[in-house]
């Protein structure tokens, strides 16, 4: 049993996405005594967004040692993905989206014939099979029902990108309204936890 564990807070220790993500990676640690953990931190360690360059040296185009030297990154990621059971991402929201950091991971994974690939009807997801974790953490509150619900382009988007790769087994674990007070976060958390703590089961 593989895992893979992803970052993308950028705040360091005070993180709540990274707090959860650890949680949640503590707890199938637990339940798996086996479990082999691979560790991505795009905040200290980002992978380069997605380039015209990218793009024509995977069609074989000449490319310098700089570049080649990133899609051996990106490449790297992509194997990391592809050989995880389950794979456990924090996932802050900012500005109603997802990091740049984790926008530019999702881009070099999402690889037709590798994670994905165009059918008679369709494109299709080749990466079912997987179990996705998301250690969501919001300021505000944007979940089905409230106010702001339609604001929600991270949680949405992330739902919608692995979708599009095949992956079903999709749990959320949010903490939101978290910079809305001591109490609010307080609340939020142990709420998380609380979910956290039920994937043991």
């Amino acid at each position: 049993m593989k895992l893979l564990h992803i970052d993308s807070s950028i705040l360091g220790p005070s993180s709540v996405s990274r707090e959860l993500s650890a949680e949640v990676v503590a707890t199938f640690r637990a339940r798996y005594s086996k479990l082999a953990l691979t560790r991505l931190d795009l905040a200290v360690t980002p992978i380069g967004h997605l380039t015209a360059a990218h793009l024509a040296a995977a069609q074989g185009a000449p490319a310098d040692e700089a570049l080649m030297a990133d899609v051996a990154v990106g490449q790297a990621a992509l194997d990391e993905f592809l050989s995880a059971d389950i794979v456990v991402i924090g996932a802050p929201m900012y500005n109603l989206g997802v990091p740049s950091q984790l926008k530019a991971w999702i881009d070099r994974i999402s690889v037709a014939g590798k994670t994905f690939s165009y059918g008679e009807h369709g494109p299709v997801g080749l990466c079912g099979g997987k179990k996705l974790v998301i250690a969501s953490s919001r300021g505000g509150v944007y979940s089905q029902g409230s106010p702001a619900a339609s604001y929600d382009h991270q949680e949405t988007y992330l739902k919608a990108a692995f979708g599009f790769l095949g992956i079903t087994d999709i749990t959320f674990i949010r903490a939101e309204g978290v910079a809305m007070g001591p109490e609010a976060r307080s609340g939020a958390m142990a709420s998380a936890k609380k979910e956290t703590a039920a994937l043991a089961a």
